[in-house]
């Protein structure tokens, strides 16, 4: 594929050619490994994947998640040798692998595909801003429901089944708390009619209302 007047973005993050795959992963397959060499940048194109980070005392946390239509694996842009975190297939995903010399003169080239990227680490920054202000100053039970509202982008894109892969175990992972914790309130929203599920997670709407009430006290 050239670049130039003719690039096509899309076309660009969908087939193979010179320095871009395409790759298919099964559930619970490692995509790449905290260590591994960082030599090219990651697009989900469908599925979603799981990021866990290994700390030096051995002790491991789910630390976030990538959708469809999002990148990861881009430290090597700004210089990481290697691989900071392992990313894991939580169902079956497609991947776009792209060598890091072509991702940087893509975003040299192509400014319409640099301004996509862009907009991608923009949304991410103030995630990861959310992410600690959740953590801050939101209680476990406030923490829980802020990201079962993201996991079925109830807020922006309309509510969607979230699947029985996301488990308990890396619920209580993300937002900073135990199993059991996160079982009781999950338990508890099901009875107060805020969720419901059987083997898919169904988010009500009236989920979000939770966010409001500031009288929890942080657990």
């Amino acid at each position: 594929m050239r670049l130039g007047a003719d690039f096509d973005h899309r076309e660009f993050l969908t087939k193979p050619g010179v320095g871009r795959t395409v790759l298919r992963f099964t559930r619970d397959q490692v995509v790449f490994s905290q260590g591994d060499p960082a030599d090219s940048v990651f697009f989900l194109l469908d599925g979603r994947i799981k990021v866990v980070v290994l700390s030096a005392q051995g002790k491991e946390a789910a630390t976030g998640l990538v959708h469809s239509g999002q990148f990861f694996g881009d430290g090597c842009l700004v210089g990481d040798d290697t691989r900071c975190a392992t990313t894991i297939a939580m169902r079956d995903c497609v991947v776009a692998s792209i060598s890091k010399s072509l991702m940087v003169e893509t975003l040299r080239t192509e400014p319409d595909f640099a301004a996509m990227f862009i907009r991608h680490l923009l949304l991410r920054n103030r995630g990861m801003e959310e992410d600690l202000i959740d953590q801050l100053f939101n209680s476990s039970e406030k923490r829980l429901a802020r990201l079962l509202l993201r996991l079925s982008k109830l807020d922006n894109n309309g509510s969607q089944p979230i699947a029985p892969h996301i488990s308990q175990e890396t619920l209580a992972e993300m937002i900073g708390t135990t199993r059991s914790r996160v079982s009781f309130f999950m338990n508890k929203f099901r009875k107060l009619g805020l969720i419901s599920y059987d083997r898919n997670i169904e988010v009500h709407p009236r989920l979000s209302a939770m966010l409001q009430d500031h009288s929890e006290a942080r657990g």
